[in-house]
């Protein structure tokens, strides 16, 4: 009797376990599928402008994603700030456009959004001449592979209300959340094929490289020199271009643009 039991709850178990994506995907579109709250489609519009470039399908895919999300992912108040629906709504619009294109979920790793009221600190150990120490950094965001983003609303704000600058951290950070889902960030992606990565590899170094021989002249140019960093922020500065200035991307760095085009299958430029 005993091992029919337990055989009895390994059965139920198991089915439990095959159910369980159809269980999450049904949830997802009943909750893509409500009514946009009225109030959150006026902050939209008051504090979000880049929404308004895209397409009208374009905009009620995102909406779906924004109701999943906010139902998915608790975004949390830290240093004494209040967590509005000014906040939420924002940053979760801002998320979700990274997701507008390709279905690869909703930040599967993505545990919790941790919001400051501005710049915060963090320590990091670094090892100079064999000897190890905790290096504080301010930052106004940061992305962790153990499940939380970080962010500084004050530069959330003026990143939502500037689309025009290429400046946008939740974008940037909710890059390298995609860059993290297989591993460490490294600038590449998750991709579908062999091909597809050596493509990308291929572009991206080259356009790496060509941006620390421009900054080493002492050139600009659009990408931010931050990109220069290493491959990871590399990665994540381009996409905040590919979504706030596309036409300038694709006009300057065409074979760049083509890349995250087909990484995000989204083609903003067309948007404007």
């Amino acid at each position: 009797m005993p091992l029919l039991i337990w055989f009895a709850i390994a059965l139920l178990a198991a089915t439990a376990i095959a159910l369980w994506p159809l269980w999450v995907r049904r949830r997802r579109e009943r909750l893509a599928g409500k009514p946009f709250p009225p109030a959150w489609r006026r902050l939209l519009r008051r504090h979000v402008p880049l929404v308004s470039r895209l397409p009208a399908r374009q905009q009620l895919r995102l909406k779906g994603l924004m109701q999943v999300f906010l139902a998915e992912k608790p975004i949390l108040g830290c240093g004494g700030l209040k967590v509005t629906d000014e906040v939420r709504v924002t940053i979760a619009a801002l998320a979700c456009l990274p997701l507008l294109g390709a279905a690869r979920g909703i930040y599967p790793e993505l545990r919790q959004v941790l919001v400051y009221p501005g710049a915060f600190v963090v320590e990091r150990p670094v090892t100079e001449g064999g000897v190890q120490s905790d290096q504080r950094r301010v930052l106004a965001g940061e992305s962790w592979s153990q499940g939380q983003v970080l962010l500084a609303w004050d530069e959330v704000k003026r990143g939502a209300a500037t689309p025009g600058d290429g400046h946008n951290v939740v974008i940037h950070e909710f890059a390298h959340q995609l860059d993290q889902a297989n591993g460490a960030a490294n600038g590449a992606p998750a991709l579908p094929t062999t091909e597809a990565y050596r493509r990308w590899s291929t572009v991206m170094q080259n356009e790496f490289d060509a941006l620390r021989w421009r900054l080493a002249r002492g050139e600009t140019g659009l990408i931010d020199a931050y990109g220069a960093t290493d491959p990871a922020e590399f990665f994540a500065v381009i996409s905040e271009l590919f979504f706030e200035r596309p036409a300038e991307l694709v006009a300057h760095h065409p074979a760049l643009y083509a890349e995250l085009s087909g990484y995000y299958r989204l083609d903003p430029a067309s948007w404007i």
